[in-house]
């Protein structure tokens, strides 16, 4: 079931271990751990034989005492490996920032996040922990797969040591929208934190596109089809929705021993239908208000009273905190006053239990359960509402799920209610209690054969697969990447060429991009670099550009050397400028109130007008509008342009409008034919360059800025490291006599 052909070790590291370690009496007790984390990884980790598990093993240092040898040993049997947390620690990083910072403002509450200097600087201690505790264990070319929102910080940590580490990210509570999400003062901390691992995994598309918005609003990082640029390697995000051991569920519910279960419960709750709600004591649950919903239920619906029976289930969870043991008595008085409102001598609208219940009984009450309410607030999966749809053997059975879990975009044919209109909550119940039972059978096959296709083992699959191809596009890209011995080899053959050739692209390879094209105006370093490249013997140095000739000129025209404008629409050669024959202008009044059109729609955009092509820039722009609007700019001028002879090409944040058949690959042609070169380069950074790459003869060199594919033989990170290059060529040569 697993990846029987990764042959690597993986290292899954969580705040808690799959179990808890209690010291009674100088002995030592492990016990299994609940949660979905926990019980979900837990089934995968243990189809993975070549594993270990790192985590806090739920007692504090001081508790553990002389025993932690002893811990370890018995721990190491299971393949896990503790790390021990001192009391203190405990209080700040669990109990404080991740529980009363991240978790409720990640969930939407922010009436209730904390912000505590002491608390963030606990967490960041608690993560280098967790950090020296990999490196003890592991080895450098183990995956390594960090799990949840405890541990961001981890994979940045990581990387920083181990530079080439495979690293997996995955976050299993939801990631918030930017607006919330900015409230936070460690914003960029944690987002860089995460940004260490090579592929961030979330449990739903919605989750992945708001990480993507926050990293591209606070670091400035845009991604390509979820693809980031960090520093000098590719990261990737993406969703994958987290399943269940579908054969765990489905066959115990097959067993006699269930059966017996259900022959309990069903003497217990004879002739009434059972509404099942199960769920750990949290506000994002929204216990109290499914219990308001139910009430509203009863109230609206008074021949549902004494046939109805909800069966709530509370799972004790950190009662450290005050306003957990608060909502703990305010559901057991709101339970308190349901029951005495409507109950009678013989029937009880409510059976209220505040304990963990054993896994027989667990999957008993799923399979039994006519109804399952699963309404949490904010959820970033909720397995409950999969293990309830796995536990069903008849195919009988409705789940009411919350369109605000991650699981209700999986489970789209059971009732998706808003959990904040009562009304619909309280009328779905009814529903889901009306339906023929053929009506119920069909939602439930459908969904639970996609269960048992995106299982656990298919999810970890897919998520362990996709880590090793982007490990690969990392290792393919760091090939490209010009080494010493091809830096210096270029270096010597420039210093030995006759006839030298440079093109080089403008915008993002000789200088950074800016905002606004305008204010990339070259600076003092660049216009002395390519002076004393101009002044070496027998160079040509081309800058092929998307610019207008009269502001390339306006930059250029002092210097030595040829220019090409509006992507070889101009060509500066021997001091003057030539216009392609082919191209004029009439186009652009058909054009051009389209672009304006856009521009008045997108903020942030603008359009720029040049003699021979049209651009229409949105680097200003909001992300997604802006991307959203290319597409659309570009598809709504597919048959226009088409006609005309023109051609809509994608730039850096930019959409531009020109002729067809001209590019940079054969403007350059003009100057490659030309005469017979023994040294050419050609350097550029983005889709418009890939035409001046084809245009190149085999022996030339070819670089391109930053770490997308590319038709380039090499590649650099960026213009800085080119300007670096071009000054080692500048000194390669001699200069002409008197430059």
């Amino acid at each position: 079931m697993y990846l029987n052909h990764v042959k690597k070790k993986v290292i899954i590291v969580s705040n808690r271990l799959p179990v808890s370690v209690a010291k009674i009496k100088e002995s030592i007790k492990i016990r299994q751990s609940a949660g979905g984390l926990t019980t979900g990884v837990g089934a995968l980790f243990k189809s993975m034989e070549n594993s270990v598990w790192i985590g806090w093993p739920g007692i504090s240092s001081e508790k553990a005492g002389s025993s932690k040898a002893e811990i370890v040993a018995e721990l190491a049997k299971l393949r896990y490996r503790p790390v021990f947390l001192k009391k203190n620690a405990v209080e700040n990083f669990y109990y404080g920032f991740c529980n009363r910072t991240i978790w409720p403002l990640f969930h939407y509450f922010t009436r209730y996040t904390e912000y505590n200097r002491k608390q963030y600087e606990s967490f960041c201690k608690v993560n280098e922990l967790f950090a020296e505790t990999v490196f003890e264990i592991a080895d450098k070319d183990d995956i390594i797969w960090v799990h949840d929102y405890h541990l961001m910080l981890l994979p940045a940590l990581i990387k920083k040591r181990w530079a080439n580490a495979t690293v997996g990210f995955f976050l299993h509570i939801p990631f918030p929208a930017y607006e919330i999400f900015r409230l936070l003062p460690q914003r960029r901390e944690i987002l860089e934190g995460i940004l260490g691992a090579d592929l961030i995994g979330f449990h739903t598309y919605d989750y992945a596109n708001y990480f993507l918005d926050a990293v591209r609003r606070i670091t400035g990082l845009e991604n390509r089809l979820g693809q980031l640029l960090v520093k000098n390697r590719v990261a990737k995000v993406d969703s994958y929705p987290m399943g269940i051991d579908y054969e765990l569920f489905n066959g115990t519910a097959k067993k006699s021993a269930i059966k017996n279960e259900i022959e309990k419960i069903r003497k217990r709750t004879e002739g009434l239908k059972i509404i099942l709600s199960i769920d750990r004591l949290d506000y994002t649950k929204g216990i109290p208000e499914r219990l308001q919903c139910y009430e509203l239920f009863l109230e609206k619906y008074p021949e549902f009273r004494e046939k109805v029976v909800l069966i709530m289930i509370v799972v004790p969870s950190r009662v450290q905190l005050k306003y957990y043991q608060l909502m703990k008595n305010d559901i057991e008085k709101y339970v308190g006053r349901i029951n005495g409102k409507y109950g009678t001598l013989r029937w009880n609208p409510i059976h209220y239990l505040y304990r963990s219940i054993p896994f027989n009984l667990l999957v008993a009450l799923y399979n039994i359960a006519d109804v399952a309410l699963v309404t949490p607030l904010r959820d970033g999966m909720n397995l409950v509402a999969k293990e309830y749809i796995a536990s069903k053997t008849n195919n009988t059975g409705v789940l009411i799920c919350s369109e605000t879990a991650g699981a209700s975009k999986e489970t789209g044919e059971s009732l998706i209610v808003n959990p904040n209109n009562i009304n619909e909550v309280a009328d779905a119940i009814k529903k889901a209690l009306i339906l023929d039972e053929e009506d119920k059978k069909e939602p439930i096959g459908i969904i639970k054969k996609r269960l048992k296709r995106f299982n656990i083992y298919r999810w970890g699959d897919e998520f362990l697969n996709d880590l090793n191809e982007v490990k690969r596009y990392q290792s393919y890209m760091r090939a490209k990447r010009i080494t010493d011995i091809a830096k210096a080899k270029l270096i010597k053959e420039y210093s030995l060429s006759e006839k030298a050739l440079l093109l080089l692209d403008y915008d993002g390879t000789l200088v950074q991009l800016k905002e606004k094209p305008y204010l990339a105006t070259p600076d003092k370093e660049l216009i002395i670099l390519l002076k004393s490249l101009t002044n070496q013997e027998d160079n040509t140095v081309v800058i092929v550009s998307g610019r207008d000739k009269n502001t390339l000129e306006n930059w250029f025209g002092k210097l030595n050397v040829c220019l090409i404008a509006e992507h070889g629409a101009f060509v500066k050669e021997k001091g003057e400028w030539e216009k392609d024959p082919r191209i004029d202008d009439s186009w652009k009044q058909e054009v051009l109130p389209v672009l304006e059109r856009y521009a008045d729609r997108t903020a942030g955009s603008f359009i720029e007008e040049k003699e021979f092509s049209l651009a229409w820039h949105y680097r200003l722009s909001d992300s997604k509008l802006g991307s959203l609007r290319a597409r659309e700019l570009k598809s709504a001028l597919y048959s226009l342009v088409g006609n005309l002879g023109l051609s809509t090409i994608s730039g850096n944040k930019v959409v531009e409008i020109k002729y067809s058949f001209v590019n940079k690959g054969s403007a350059a042609l003009r100057f490659i034919e030309n005469k017979n070169w023994d040294f050419i380069l050609a350097v550029g950074d983005d889709a418009t360059d890939e035409d001046l790459f084809d245009a190149l003869p085999e022996q030339a060199y070819s670089i391109k800025i930053g770490y997308d594919a590319t038709k380039a033989v090499y590649s650099l990170e960026s213009y800085r490291e080119f300007r670096q290059l071009l000054e080692e060529l500048s000194k390669a040569k001699p200069h002409k006599i008197g430059a």
